[in-house]
This record gives C-alpha cells, sequence and structure tokens, in this order.
C-alpha cells in the first residue's frame, strides 16, 4: 500500500499502473465507509500477491487530483492501467464484491506466470539458448492456453528448430480462429509452405517460370520451397514478382503470404521509455516499403 501526493503521483500511479495495476483508493480520514474500506482493500492487496498495487489518495489533501478523477464522493476507487483508467466503484463494498471486480479486471495467476516464462524464453533465445526458450514456452502456452501471442511464440520456434510435426500438433488448439487472427494465420501458410514443398522442383519452377514470367503458380511453388527453406526475403522477392504483374492473383495469395512473412520475420519489441517507439527491423522495414510501393501503385 503507497500514500500518494501530487509529489509521487506521477511515479507511484501512472508509471508504475504501466507494469502492475495500481488501484487508486480515494478516502478522507473523516469517512465512516472509508474505514470499513479501507482494511478490505488491505487484505486483498497482500492476499493478490503483487497482482495490483494499492494506491491511497486523501481527497482532502489531494482535492486538485481528486479533481482529475471526478470524484464526487467517498470513498471512489479507480483501477489504472498503462496510465489510464479502466474500471472503478464508489461506496464501501463487501469484500465478495470488491473481489469479484479485481478478478474482472486483473490478470489470473496462469496468466501472470505464463508471461514470466514468456520473458524468460525470450531471455533465453536472445543468449542463443534453444532448449530453454522452448521449455518455457511449452511450460506457458500449458499455463495460460488462451495466450495466442505466447503460443505464436512457441509454434514460431519449433518451425524454426524443423519440428513441424511438433507445430501442427500445438497449433491444433487455435487452428479453428487462425483465418481470423493474422498472427495465427501466417503460422498456417508457414506450415502449409512447408507441406507444399516436400516434393518441390525448384529446377522445374525455375525452368518453368523463365519460360513465363506470368506462370504465377510456379512462382508461388518457388516462394512456398524457400519459406519452407526459411529463406525470408528470397521468397518475398518472389512474391513481389506476382504482385508486380497481378495484385489480386489467386484471391491475393502473394500479398497474404507475404504479409505472413513479415509477421515470421517480426524480431520481439525492445523495451523502451514510456512515449519512446521501438526502433523497426531495418530488412523488415524495408520489405514493407516495397510491398506498399507495389500494392499502392
Amino acid at each position: 500500500m503507497i500514500d500518494i501526493t501530487a509529489a509521487n503521483f506521477e511515479i507511484d500511479v501512472l508509471q508504475a499502473s504501466a507494469t502492475t495495476p495500481v488501484l487508486v483508493d480515494f478516502w478522507a480520514p473523516w469517512c465512516g465507509p472509508c474505514k470499513s474500506l479501507g482494511p478490505v482493500l488491505e487484505k486483498l492487496e497482500a492476499e493478490y500477491a503483487g497482482r495490483f498495487i494499492l494506491a491511497k489518495i486523501n481527497s482532502d489533501d489531494e482535492q486538485q487530483i481528486a479533481g482529475m478523477f471526478g470524484v464526487r464522493s467517498i470513498p471512489t476507487c479507480v483501477l489504472m492501467v498503462n496510465g489510464q483508467p479502466v474500471d472503478g466503484f464508489m461506496g464501501a463494498l463487501p469484500e465478495g464484491q470488491v473481489r469479484a471486480f479485481l478478478d474482472k479486471n486483473l490478470p489470473s495467476p496462469e496468466q501472470l506466470e505464463a508471461e514470466q516464462e514468456e520473458d524468460e524464453a525470450q531471455q533465453a533465445l536472445e543468449a542463443g539458448d534453444t532448449d530453454t526458450a522452448l521449455e518455457k514456452l511449452q511450460h506457458a502456452v500449458a499455463t495460460d492456453p488462451a495466450n495466442d501471442d505466447t503460443r505464436f511464440d512457441y509454434v514460431k520456434l519449433l518451425l524454426q528448430l524443423g519440428r513441424s510435426d511438433d507445430a501442427k500438433v500445438a497449433f491444433a488448439p487455435v487452428i479453428a480462429k487462425a483465418a481470423a487472427i493474422r498472427r495465427l494465420d501466417s503460422l498456417q501458410r508457414w506450415m502449409d509452405a512447408i507441406d507444399a514443398s516436400e516434393n518441390a522442383d525448384l529446377g522445374a519452377l525455375d525452368a518453368a517460370i523463365a519460360a513465363n514470367k506470368r506462370d504465377f503458380a510456379a512462382r508461388f511453388a518457388r516462394a512456398q520451397a524457400l519459406i519452407a527453406q526459411q529463406q525470408w526475403t528470397d521468397a518475398m522477392d518472389e512474391l513481389l514478382e506476382i504482385l508486380m504483374r497481378d495484385k489480386s492473383w489467386n484471391d491475393e495469395q502473394a500479398r497474404k503470404t507475404y504479409i505472413a512473412v513479415l509477421d515470421i520475420m517480426e524480431p520481439p519489441k525492445v523495451a523502451v521509455a514510456e512515449g519512446q517507439i521501438p526502433p523497426e527491423d531495418p530488412v523488415i522495414a524495408t520489405y514493407r516499403r516495397r510491398l506498399s510501393s507495389v500494392v499502392l501503385s
């Protein structure tokens, strides 16, 4: 529990809520309901063990902050996430209702555990330890199966390691919604490329393209073979050859597959200070511009 004044509001509420939800409790010493709600909030903060931070603001002493939040009566509680209010309640609710409010808005213990495993997996990847990264991602997916971003990273790593059968098993729980979620669709296109290129004859494809530059089926098959070999920029170059000649060929398969490759190549975002934009990978930036230039021409 933290007592908040104008001096520490920026750091301990706005900035802190970027990493951990902050529950702001507006109270006053003379307020009877505040005296009954306060111990409930403090008890739950301890019980929830770091899932949120309790920040108490004396509305008599900090009238400017109370005014910023439009506080009309106390107790008033506001939940802050990423520097913004996302929900709140007024009055001295009983413990069960406060608990329900928190459970509705806070990440579950399983989600937090999975996020920690994901962070440790990315650290392991940066250190070149793919075995540890794979173990961490597998555990994260098992802990929080609904986290599609973690599943994307897990399936992606399996495919990078050439374990396509294991990747398909890990992907199976989300296959039904892949078409509606772009990053999952990108994984599906990668796996489709691997399957399609099992018996691909690059020499025959090259000959077909040399004979007819508008043999888009051959070009697409060649791009899929390159994707299967994880030759990403070469694959996009081939897809661009289709797009420059026929943007809508085969229900825009070239464009959709090109975007899938960009999704697959995208590295994890690096942490930056609030208000700053993470740097973009120069290769990805270049190929995004090329796609835009062709599609918009």
